[in-house]
C-alpha cells in the first residue's frame, strides 16, 4: 500500500492544527462570545481527530491488523504496536470523546474546556504525526 494516502492525511492534519492555532484567541471570553470563531475551531478540531483516526486505520490496514471496534481503540492498537506512545494514545482517545461531543451535542460544548485543548493540547497531534513519520521511515528502511 502506498504511503501517499497517509502523507496526504498528515498534511491535512497539519493544516487543521495550524488553522486552530491561527484562530486561537487571547482569552476564553473571546471564544465564548464569538460563534464564528467557535465554528472554525471546533470544525478543525473535529477534522484533526478524524484525520488521526483515518491515519491510524491506514496503518492498521498496512500491518494487516484487526480493525478496532471504535475510533478510540485505533490509538490503543497503535500504542500496542509501539507506533505511538501510550500517553499519546490516551490523549487521542480523549480527543475522540471531544469529537463525539462536538459532532453529536454541539450545544453542550464547554468552551472553557475547548480553550484548554487549543492552548495546551495541540502538541498531541504533533506527537502523533512525528510517531507516524518515524514508523513510515522504519518501514521504508525495512523494504
Amino acid at each position: 500500500m502506498s504511503d501517499d494516502v497517509i502523507l496526504n492525511k498528515i498534511e491535512s492534519l497539519r493544516r487543521c492544527v495550524m488553522r486552530v492555532e491561527d484562530k486561537t484567541p487571547e482569552d476564553v471570553t473571546e471564544l465564548i462570545e464569538d460563534i464564528d470563531l467557535q465554528d472554525i475551531i471546533v470544525l478543525n478540531l473535529e477534522r484533526a481527530v478524524q484525520l488521526c483516526v483515518d491515519i491510524g486505520l491506514q496503518i492498521i490496514g498496512k500491518l494487516n491488523l484487526s480493525v478496532p471496534d471504535n475510533m478510540g481503540d485505533t490509538f490503543r492498537v497503535l500504542a500496542d504496536e509501539n507506533i505511538i506512545s501510550p500517553d499519546n494514545a490516551d490523549a487521542l482517545m480523549h480527543a475522540v470523546g471531544f469529537r463525539n461531543t462536538a459532532v453529536h451535542a454541539y450545544q453542550q460544548i464547554d468552551w472553557n474546556i475547548v480553550y484548554v485543548i487549543i492552548t495546551e493540547h495541540l502538541e498531541n497531534f504533533r506527537n502523533f504525526v512525528r510517531s507516524v513519520l518515524t514508523f513510515l521511515d522504519k518501514e521504508a528502511e525495512a523494504d
